[in-house]
């Protein structure tokens, strides 16, 4: 299976050290997921995306990309191949406008209810799924879900609509196999990260999937000048300054919540947290 890192602050923020430098660090856990990565970072509301269909740990352009990225928004993936070749088209994070999608996961016999399950994709969206693998067309359809709620790409969209648009997605896949991804079952996952750069919801589909806002204590809390008392504890105004969303429980001071399967946990454009 592949892992998953997000990251959403109030500031810009480099996130090196998640990516590379710790001893579990996204890079060490491409060692069992080589088969592609892909960093996706905002710039001034606009998502820039690189990917690869390299193991990361052996490619300089990710480790360079990962040094350089400096964000308030990161989603970073790295791949263990389930459905579709080892190829860039196949590489997560996928994006649309300004949506960005990586997905740990993999949904059984998935050939056999591609058809059907394109069939629910928004006939505009099905145009823009240019790969083989399973987790695009959870993508277009959860896109498509997300239009019934309005314009798509505007910015401050509410996080109860993509909540919703997420369960349906998932519910609809559910259908279409007739499995139950939060049920203990080896073949069926649904584990994701979806963001516009503002807001951000992540998933517990089946695979862990844990986050953080705050640490023991902050080495930036003299220098940093958005410091705040949720930077150290639990937020007592349901306002954070950063949320980082990870498969893997990251190496340093940050303090980690796993979220259970069916839980969602997410960040609207003004930092609220909730968990879902």
């Amino acid at each position: 299976m592949c892992r998953l890192f997000g990251f959403r602050s109030v500031i810009p923020s480099q996130v090196h050290q998640s990516l590379i430098s710790a001893e579990n660090a996204l890079m060490v856990q491409s060692k069992q997921h080589p088969d592609g990565w892909g960093v996706a970072y905002y710039v001034a509301n606009t998502p820039h995306v690189i990917k690869s269909a390299n193991g990361a740990v052996d490619d300089l352009l990710f480790k360079h990309v990962s040094g350089v990225v400096a964000s308030e928004t990161v989603v970073a993936h790295v791949r263990k191949a389930t459905q579709g070749q080892t190829s860039i088209v196949n590489s997560h994070p996928f994006q649309f406008g300004s949506w960005v999608f990586a997905h740990n996961g993999n949904v059984p016999e998935f050939e056999q209810i591609r058809e059907a399950m394109m069939a629910l994709v928004a006939p505009a969206k099905r145009r823009y799924i240019l790969g083989a693998t399973d987790s695009e067309v959870i993508f277009h359809l959860l896109l498509t879900h997300l239009e019934a709620s309005g314009d798509i790409h505007r910015r401050e969209f509410p996080i109860p609509a993509i909540v919703e648009a997420a369960r349906k997605t998932v519910a609809d896949v559910h259908a279409l196999t007739g499995r139950d991804c939060y049920q203990p079952n080896p073949d069926m996952h649904l584990s994701f990260i979806l963001t516009n750069g503002e807001s951000l919801v992540a998933h517990q589909g089946g695979k862990e999937l844990r986050y953080s806002t705050y640490k023991t204590r902050c080495p930036e809390r003299d220098s940093c000048s958005s410091f705040a008392p949720c930077c150290e504890a639990p937020t007592a105004s349901g306002f954070v300054n950063h949320l980082i969303v990870s498969s893997e429980q990251l190496q340093g001071d940050n303090i980690w919540i796993e979220l259970d399967a069916g839980q969602m946990v997410s960040v609207d454009h003004r930092m609220r947290i909730a968990v879902h």
